[in-house]
């Protein structure tokens, strides 16, 4: 089995050996390397590679957005995962239009690190439990305020009330199942909405939709 590598930034370095205590574990996952610095992050992949960054978005020198920005002029292939000491939903968004796949509260790290390097090495998106609350709680309260001062929005009015609640769900990485609980509808009623969802977007298939959601505020 192939080890999924892993590197580490952060200004801290008792977070570093935290999390490194954390994965030492897992052994389909091995850290390569870590940085205390964003000048220290790029130093060290001009010449290394890691499948997964876990980047602290407070650091000296270069912060973690603009360690990013960098990456995608470059154009850097590893996934990104996003630590910072607060989850507020405006920079939450921020690192998701640049690039990252994934966002952690520092207090909730060493819980689930592991599920989010394996999630975001899979190709999908990753949020704690407590970030997802909190962009379903956004989400909610923006499409209310779309609707009292816009109700011809092209956007809205090309997407039933149903379909932009299941819209919602996948982008937050809910399976069919969940959003069938979630929204007290059939599985088979889940998929048709995903279907027309990516009909009407004109995107080819649920990663579509989960980044037209972002690009569009939906979360």
């Amino acid at each position: 089995m192939k080890k999924v590598t892993v590197h580490i930034a952060d200004d801290h370095q008792i977070l570093i050996d935290g999390i490194i205590a954390v994965l030492s574990s897992e052994k389909n996952i091995e850290v390569v390397g870590h940085s205390l610095s964003g000048k220290d992050v790029l130093s060290w992949f001009a010449s290394n590679k890691a499948d997964v960054l876990i980047l602290d978005i407070n650091m000296p020198e270069l912060d973690g957005i603009e360690v990013m920005k960098v990456f995608n002029e470059q154009n850097f292939q590893q996934k990104i995962i996003v630590l910072s000491s607060y989850d507020d939903v405006k920079l939450i968004k921020e690192v998701l239009k640049i690039g990252a796949s994934g966002f952690l509260a520092k207090k909730c790290a060493g819980e689930h690190i592991v599920d989010a390097i394996n999630t975001v090495y899979e190709g999908k998106q990753y949020f704690s439990k407590s970030i997802q609350d909190k962009l379903l709680s956004t989400f909610t309260g923006n499409l209310v305020k779309e609707r009292k001062s816009s109700h011809e929005s092209t956007f809205f009015s090309s997407l039933t009330p149903r379909e932009l609640e299941v819209l919602r769900l996948i982008a937050l990485q809910y399976n069919s199942k969940e959003i069938s609980n979630e929204l007290h509808i059939s599985i088979n009623t889940v998929e048709t909405h995903r279907k027309n969802l990516i009909s009407k977007l004109n995107v080819k298939n649920v990663v579509g939709l989960a980044i037209y959601a972002v690009k569009n505020n939906i979360v």
